[in-house]
C-alpha cells in the first residue's frame, strides 16, 4: 500500500489521546488533535507543552527541538477540520456505538484512502468498522499508558480489515520507536487477555483470606519477579478501569470462568475505592505501603537434609516439594508424612505453607533451611497452587489458548506481554523452560481442587505436555508429493 501518513488526526483530548498526540508530533507528523469539547484540546497541548518544559530542564530535547514538536500540534474544533488526515487515531470514550457513530462521520468527511484506527484497549474492531462502506481502512492501534513512555503497541485486524493496512501501520508505529504486535480482533486483544489470571488469582488468594494483600503482592513482585504486585497494580491503574476491562473480557468470551470478574473489587468501585487516584482502593494511598518483613530469623540449629537421586528433598524428616497444585495437608496424609509445598521463586523470596498436620518444630527446620540459603521466608495458609506457580500457570495456559486460536504469533505474545506489561518472561518461553508437564499437572490438579472450568487446561498445552513426555523428535525434512 503506497500511502504516506503525513497528517495524522487524533480524536480525544484526554491522556491517551494528548499523548498519542505527543508520539506522533516527536516523529514530525503534522498532528490535529480534536476532541468533542473544545477546552480538553487547549488543555490537552498545554499539558504536552509542560511535560516537554520538563523534558527540556532535564536536557533530554533541546529547546529548538520542544518548539518543533510543538509547531506540530494543531488544534481542531470541527469534525470536517480533519479532512485532509491520512490516518485517524480515535482514543474516545471506550463505547462502540459512540466509536462506530464517530467513524461513520468521518467516512464521508475524510478521504477514501485515509486510515481509520481505534485505540479501544478491548471492543471488537470488527463490530465498529461493521456499519461503514469501507470497514477494510479500519484497524486497532492500541498504545499503553502513558503513551510517549510505553514502547508497546498493538496492531489489531478485524475480519474486513486490508492486510496491507495491518503491515502499514506496524511499519509506522515502528518507526515512530515503538514496537508493534499484530493481533486478531478477539476481547482483550493480547495483553489484556492473557493478563487477566494476574489480576483474577490475586483476587481469589484475597476472597479466599489466604494471605494479606501486601503478602500477595511481595509473592508476585519479589518472587514472581513481575514489576509490581497486582493488587497494588489494580489501585494505580484504577479499580474501575481494571473492573471494566475484566467485565468486558468476561462478557466478550460469553462468560466464561477464566474471566470472572471479582465481587471484591466490584465493591470497591462501588465503594468509590478506585486506588490511588481517589486515595484509597485495596490500600490506603495516604500511608506507606504495607512492608512484607518475612518469617522471624529462625534460632540457629543442625539439620538433617537429605536429597534423593531424582531430587526429593527431606529436611528433618520433612518433605520439601515444589507445588503442584495440591495442599500440603493433602500431601501428608496421602505419604503420612510432615510435608512443607514452596512456590516458584525467580528472586530472594519464597512462599512456603505447611501441612496442618506439622508440628512448629518440623516447619521451622524447614524455614531455617530456607533462611540459609539467603531467601526470605514467606508463609500462607495452605493453599493449592500457592501465589505465584498457579498465577504463571493460568498465564501460560491463557497465552497457549490464544497461539491455538490464531490471535497472534508467538514471538508476538510473548513480546507483548514483556514489554506490554514488563513479564519477566514472556508466557510462552516461560511455559517451555518450566515445563509444559509441570504446568499441566498444576493445572489438573486445581481443577480436581475446585470443580472449576476456571482451571482447564488448554488442549495446546496437553499436546505439549504429551510431546515433551515422550521427547518425540521434531520432523526438519519436507517431503514432495508428486501428482500424477
Amino acid at each position: 500500500m503506497t500511502i504516506t501518513l503525513h497528517t495524522v488526526a487524533v480524536i480525544g483530548g484526554g491522556t491517551m489521546g494528548a499523548g498519542i498526540a505527543e508520539v506522533a508530533a516527536q516523529q514530525g507528523k503534522r498532528v490535529k488533535l480534536y476532541d468533542i469539547n473544545p477546552a480538553a484540546v487547549t488543555g490537552a497541548i498545554e499539558g504536552i507543552a509542560k511535560r516537554l518544559d520538563s523534558r527540556v530542564q532535564r536536557g533530554k530535547i533541546s529547546a529548538s527541538q520542544r518548539e518543533a514538536i510543538l509547531a506540530c500540534l494543531v488544534p481542531a474544533y470541527q469534525l470536517s477540520e480533519l479532512s485532509d488526515a491520512d490516518l485517524v487515531i480515535e482514543a474516545a470514550a471506550e463505547n462502540c456505538e459512540i466509536k462506530q457513530q464517530l467513524f461513520a462521520k468521518l467516512e464521508a468527511i475524510c478521504s477514501e484512502k485515509a486510515i481509520f484506527t481505534s485505540n479501544t484497549s478491548s471492543l471488537s474492531i470488527t463490530e465498529i468498522a461493521r456499519h461503514l462502506t469501507s470497514p477494510q481502512r479500519v484497524a486497532g492501534l492500541h498504545f499503553f499508558n502513558p503513551a510517549p513512555v510505553m514502547k508497546l503497541v498493538e496492531v489489531v485486524r478485524g475480519i474486513e480489515t486490508d492486510e496491507a493496512v495491518i503491515q502499514l501501520l506496524a511499519d509506522e508505529v515502528r518507526g515512530w520507536g515503538k514496537q508493534p504486535v499484530i493481533c486478531h480482533s478477539t476481547p482483550g486483544f493480547i495483553v489484556n487477555r492473557v493478563a487477566r489470571p494476574f489480576y483474577g488469582e490475586a483476587w481469589r488468594a484475597l476472597e479466599d483470606r489466604v494471605a494479606a494483600p501486601e503478602v500477595i503482592d511481595s509473592a508476585l513482585k519479589d518472587a514472581g519477579g513481575f514489576a509490581m504486585g497486582p493488587l497494588a497494580l489494580t489501585d494505580l491503574i484504577g479499580q474501575d478501569v481494571n473492573f471494566a476491562v475484566t467485565c468486558s473480557v468476561y462478557h466478550g468470551f460469553w462468560q466464561d470462568r477464566r474471566f470472572l470478574p471479582s465481587l471484591t473489587q466490584q465493591s470497591l468501585v462501588s465503594a468509590g475505592r478506585l486506588g490511588k487516584k481517589s486515595g484509597r482502593g485495596v490500600y490506603d494511598w495516604s500511608l506507606p505501603h504495607p512492608e512484607v518483613i518475612g518469617e522471624k530469623t529462625v534460632a540457629s540449629r543442625v539439620l538433617k537434609v537429605n536429597r534423593s537421586p531424582a531430587g526429593r528433598l527431606e529436611i528433618d524428616g520433612v518433605s520439601v516439594v515444589p507445588t503442584e497444585g495440591e495442599t500440603a495437608t493433602c500431601l501428608a496424609v496421602r505419604h503420612q508424612q510432615p510435608v512443607v509445598v514452596y512456590d516458584l521463586s525467580l528472586g530472594s523470596t519464597i512462599v512456603l505453607a505447611a501441612s496442618s498436620t506439622n508440628t512448629r518444630q518440623q516447619t521451622e527446620s524447614v524455614v531455617y533451611y530456607f533462611q540459609q540459603q539467603g531467601k526470605k521466608v514467606v508463609m500462607i495458609t495452605d493453599y493449592p497452587g500457592l501465589l505465584v506457580s498457579r498465577t504463571v500457570a493460568m498465564i501460560i495456559n491463557e497465552a497457549l489458548d490464544a497461539l491455538q486460536k490464531g490471535i497472534a504469533s508467538a514471538e508476538d505474545i510473548d513480546i507483548a506481554m514483556q514489554t506490554g506489561v514488563n513479564y519477566p518472561k514472556g508466557p510462552l518461553a516461560w511455559g517451555a523452560e518450566w515445563g509444559w508437564g509441570r504446568v499441566l499437572t498444576l493445572l489438573e490438579n486445581l481443577q480436581h481442587y475446585y470443580g472449576e472450568e476456571r482451571y482447564r487446561p488448554c488442549p495446546l498445552l496437553r499436546q505439549k505436555a504429551l510431546l515433551a513426555h515422550y521427547a518425540m523428535p521434531r520432523v526438519t525434512e519436507s517431503v514432495e508429493v508428486s501428482h500424477v
